[in-house]
């Protein structure tokens, strides 16, 4: 082989390396780009999921969080209440993955991954109704399924009602107890209030939160217990 002959092999070699180099480096950063990807995905998710389940919990309604084996990863203690009003043990992981099974046994239920489900409890006698919510809310095969009792009243957050409409303290607590579906007179006697003073805070209720009745009031007081 003639020196030119060798020259042109180590060249060659040498391009031939650093075209593998370069390849490389390209694939490396490929990798970590869809790796990155994935991470801000999967975060993004779990603040999703964080979102709806926090909004649960402030309503009071119970939530779980399932794997793909439909077992419970996480809960609230709105759960564990729900289920011990049903006559369910509810303390642990196991326990409530039991509880939930039975729950839903003979009512036809499909809860995906990425998703929302409601289950709405009338008695311990009745079969709940199943709601399926689409979108893809909860990460890595996650689930969400929303215990809601019928029998359960969420309430507002007093500091936001007054916030929101600018109440006094007896205004913002005869809201609470509205909202809990006391009755104006009621509240009366258990404040030992006159009836006037209660219709006075009452009129001064519907004027600040534009309504006109009790029961609009108390659909408004629903909304609002969203709200943290």
């Amino acid at each position: 082989m003639s020196f030119i002959d060798r020259r042109n092999d180590t060249v060659a070699s040498k391009q031939h390396i650093e075209l593998g180099t370069a390849y490389g480096s390209s694939v490396a950063r490929t990798a970590r780009y869809m790796s990155d990807r994935q991470g801000t995905a999967c975060a993004s998710k779990r603040r999703s999921m964080e979102s709806v389940t926090g909004m649960l919990d402030r309503i009071g309604c119970g939530f779980l969080v399932l794997n793909r084996e439909k077992k419970v990863l996480e809960w609230n203690t709105a759960a564990q209440s729900t289920f011990e009003r049903q006559g369910e043990t509810a303390g642990t992981a196991s326990e409530l993955t039991a509880a939930l099974r039975r729950l839903v046994a003979n009512v036809p239920t499909n809860f995906l991954p990425g998703s929302l489900s409601w289950v709405v409890i009338r008695t311990a006698d009745d079969r709940p109704v199943v709601l399926n919510e689409g979108g893809v809310i909860a990460p890595e095969g996650t689930s969400i399924v929303a215990l809601l009792d019928r029998e359960n009243r969420s309430s507002a957050n007093p500091q936001t009602l007054q916030k929101m409409f600018g109440l006094t303290s007896a205004e913002t607590q005869l809201a609470m107890r509205l909202a809990q579906g006391d009755a104006p007179l009621e509240i009366a006697r258990s404040w030992r209030l006159s009836r006037t003073t209660i219709r006075s805070q009452l009129a001064s209720l519907f004027a600040k939160t534009e309504t006109k009745r009790q029961g609009e009031l108390v659909a408004l007081l629903g909304r609002i217990s969203v709200l943290p």
